[in-house]
């Protein structure tokens, strides 16, 4: 086939690339169980069309992949979601999302790598799948926040409650979002930056 010179992919739209008074990257991890919304949460929020490596569900999963909950889900994330955030002129946030099923979390090493810490993502109708990713970020030393998302269907409880059930210390920040949307999902992550801030001992 012959494809004319407009045919040319000529490189990143104009949008995505990285501006020229950037000077310093951060990197954060979004986590969490199946099916809670990461994907979503990263595409919600970042600036730049995101990167995500989801594929169809196939029989393969059956027995192997925990869909209780989720049955209507047809794709999953295999490797990983990737985008991005100007928090100023001067400082870019990298955001990535891990994939959800246990048989992926190997990938988890290089994704952490670097990484400042992690926003958990949390579904109420399935609070058991929350528990080894906390138990994995704390194993790990990551800070983290646990942001409880918002599902039509799923049952509301006070966040005091979710905090005892899910065993979080209490400086652990917990909070409802909503990650379909843009400013919900900000609000998670500056949570998490002020979290950090907070944790970085005073320097004379």
């Amino acid at each position: 086939m012959d494809f004319k010179s407009s045919d040319t992919i000529t490189g990143p739209r104009s949008e995505d690339v990285l501006p020229d008074t950037a000077t310093a990257a951060v990197k954060v991890v979004i986590v969490g169980g199946f099916g809670v919304g990461k994907t979503t949460m990263v595409g919600s929020v970042s600036e730049i069309r995101p990167l995500t490596t989801e594929e169809t569900m196939t029989q393969a999963g059956v027995g192997v992949d925990d869909n209780r909950g989720v049955e209507s889900k047809t794709a999953t994330t295999v490797a990983m979601d990737f985008g991005r955030i100007s928090i100023t002129d001067q400082l870019v946030l990298y955001l990535f999302g891990t994939p959800g099923q246990e048989r992926f979390w190997f990938l988890w090493n290089g994704l952490f790598e670097g990484a400042l810490g992690a926003v958990v993502l949390v579904d109420t109708r399935r609070l058991e799948v929350s528990f080894d990713v906390i138990g994995r970020l704390e194993e790990r030393g990551v800070p983290f926040v646990v942001a409880i998302n918002s599902f039509p269907e799923a049952p509301r409880h006070d966040l005091e409650d979710l905090r005892r059930a899910l065993d979080l210390p209490e400086y652990v920040p917990i909070f409802d979002c909503d990650a379909r949307y843009r400013e919900s999902s900000r609000d998670a992550l500056m949570t998490l930056m002020r979290y950090l801030h907070e944790m970085t001992p005073a320097t004379a």
